[in-house]
């Protein structure tokens, strides 16, 4: 591990097709950042699917502002169950790309996907968040990880957000990971059905209205870390 590590860092099931077959930007790591190297595991939200260019997603603004090397490995339509079986080799254990990138800071934006296999698969999504948590901590035991709750993107609000939000809650104080409450809330109002929508055209993910806001709201949550991000 790098020892610039911790001193860089005082820092639907139809619907699932729809989520997994929608265009995303592509990712790469900022050629000009030099700070400390941050890897992304998430869904459609994290890789920016339905933001106009990569500079727009939430996760390339914060990484920008603070100098960081972003490496987005955040895929359509995945869950920690959901897509798993189906992503093909190498981008079905998406953990240990993470792992390999030797990041400093771990970023988990998991879970959107899961509520659509939750009646048939709450147990398995139980036991997979546990299990990749574990294995980051395993794995790059010297960065530090950031755990939020499950994005969400309508009005209807199924009971399964909350338990799978509460279970990703767990795992992160399990393994003694960083926690951002709050983020299922964070489009509130402003979902495709709403008067002030911030949704892409595909009504399923934000625009870039919707990423700029999420940003701002992530920003806040890192800077009341402690210590901050």
């Amino acid at each position: 591990m790098r020892a610039r590590r911790l001193l860089g860092l005082v820092a639907a099931a139809s619907l699932l097709l729809v989520f997994s077959g929608c265009a995303a930007p592509t990712a790469a790591p900022a050629p000009a950042a030099t700070g400390p190297v941050v890897s992304f595991y998430g869904d459609s939200y994290t890789r920016g699917t339905g933001a106009s260019a990569n500079d727009k997603r939430w996760s390339t603004i914060i990484s920008a502002e603070r100098g960081w090397q972003e490496i987005n490995r955040s895929e359509n339509g995945l869950g920690f169950v959901n897509r798993r079986a189906s992503m093909g080799p190498g981008l079905d254990d998406i953990p240990a790309q993470v792992i390999a990138d030797d990041p400093d800071l771990v970023f988990v934006t998991m879970g959107l996907n899961d509520n659509f296999s939750y009646d048939r698969a709450a147990d398995r999504i139980r036991e997979t968040i546990d299990s990749d948590l574990e294995r980051l901590r395993e794995g790059v035991p010297d960065a530090r990880i950031v755990v939020v709750e499950p994005f969400w993107y309508t009005a209807d609000r199924p009971a399964s957000v909350d338990v799978i939000a509460g279970w990703v809650e767990d795992a992160a104080a399990r393994i003694g990971a960083d926690h951002i409450a709050g983020a299922s809330h964070w489009l509130d109002g402003h979902y495709a059905d709403s008067t002030d929508s911030w949704m892409a055209a595909d009504g399923l993910h934000p625009n870039d209205t919707g990423y700029a806001y999420m940003a701002e709201r992530m920003d806040a949550a890192l800077r009341a870390l402690d210590p901050p991000l």
